[in-house]
């Protein structure tokens, strides 16, 4: 479905539009921003559970008989420890060992896999791994036959299990997946998640997708719908990094935060060359999560400077957090600036402002 400005619209829009969802342009799709507020919605997932409308994200499936082979050259972690059901988080790299996209691929059967991708990047996603692939493997877009709706929250396992009907909390482990049936229609059900919470992401065919919402919503009065808005900034506690922000083809993968996931040791990969002499000789510039000492907040693209005046680096995102109630950030920084406890100073609207380096992620559930 397509509005007249040309943004596309998820098979949940009219639902958006009856609760009176702000609805905003993102990633050229018309997207709810919030509901009520964000201070609320954000509120609601850390205490109980929120639903949300992540339909805009992209499915890419990679069949054949060497899928396998193609995504561990096309990716930065190691494809061949994952099996039926395990899904991993991973990053498309490229030769620069900068990131082309975030992703999570799913392990669907030997010679199968499902790549979650950022609703921004599906076209150019699928483009770079299809003009990259040298193996004997399809790369096929298959974005537009999926909804997906994300259930994050201290209760999310609990409604999620009230509406499938599945065991999910004893039979599904964080980051894997499972089959199931939902009305008639094959699903999946993946202990993922982008909020810091647990809970569940299910992949739906897109015309079912609104009478599972509707199942959610009516399985407890307090499930709460949540936006865009609440999404980054749940995001930010957890410290997850996000495309465009921490994320980015100019920023390796070491440099912003995700060298856990980058496996050197497993052979060539797209970018190897690079990230391997940048892991023995070490970064120059790193993630680095950041309180705000004074008052204001500290937003994407600020200034980073050393106490005596020179130029350290940038802030990547920002926020004041709701449940901590204070203003955070995370910033690509000079390494000799990055050890805990630092003083660095943010600049905002001509004003430089105490900040101080701290540990991430700034929230973590117990």
């Amino acid at each position: 479905m397509v509005d007249n400005m040309g943004l596309k619209r998820t098979p949940l829009y009219e639902i958006h539009r009856e609760l009176g969802a702000r609805l905003v342009p993102f990633a050229g799709w018309e997207m709810p921003v919030r509901y009520s507020s964000i201070v609320e919605e954000h509120m609601a997932v850390r205490k109980h559970c929120g639903i949300f409308d992540v339909s805009h994200m992209g499915e890419i499936e990679c069949v054949g008989s060497e899928a396998d082979r193609a995504l561990n050259y096309l990716t930065c972690n190691d494809v061949s420890k994952l099996v039926p059901g395990k899904a991993q988080y991973t990053a498309i790299t490229n030769e620069r060992g900068g990131v082309v996209d975030d992703i999570i691929i799913y392990m669907m059967s030997p010679g199968r896999y499902l790549l979650c991708v950022n609703a921004a990047n599906i076209e150019k996603d699928f483009s770079w791994l299809s003009s990259h692939n040298k193996f004997d493997a399809e790369f096929l877009n298959r974005s537009d036959e999926f909804g997906q709706i994300a259930i994050q929250g201290p209760k999310a396992v609990n409604i999620a299990e009230s509406v499938l009907c599945l065991d999910i909390d004893s039979q599904l482990k964080y980051f894997h997946h499972m089959s199931g049936e939902y009305g008639g229609e094959k699903i999946i059900i993946a202990r993922t998640g982008y909020t810091g919470e647990d809970g569940v992401e299910v992949f739906i065919p897109a015309g079912a997708a609104k009478d599972l919402w509707d199942k959610l919503m009516e399985a407890d009065s307090d499930l709460k719908p949540c936006g865009l808005g609440a999404r980054d900034t749940l995001r930010l506690e957890a410290a997850l990094p996000l495309y465009g922000h921490e994320l980015r083809d100019d920023i390796t993968a070491l440099e912003s935060g995700i060298g856990i996931f980058v496996k050197i040791d497993k052979g060539n990969f797209m970018g190897s060359d690079i990230l391997k002499r940048q892991k023995e000789e070490g970064v120059k510039r790193k993630l680095v999560g950041f309180k705000v000492l004074a008052s204001g907040i500290v937003r994407e693209n600020s200034m980073i400077y050393a106490e005596g005046g020179e130029e350290i680096g940038f802030v990547t995102s920002g926020t004041k957090t709701p449940f901590l109630d204070a203003p955070i950030g995370l910033a690509i920084l000079d390494v000799n600036y990055s050890k805990i406890g630092t003083e660095i100073f943010a600049e905002v609207r001509g004003k430089k402002i105490k900040c101080e380096v701290v540990k991430r992620p700034f929230y973590k559930r117990n």
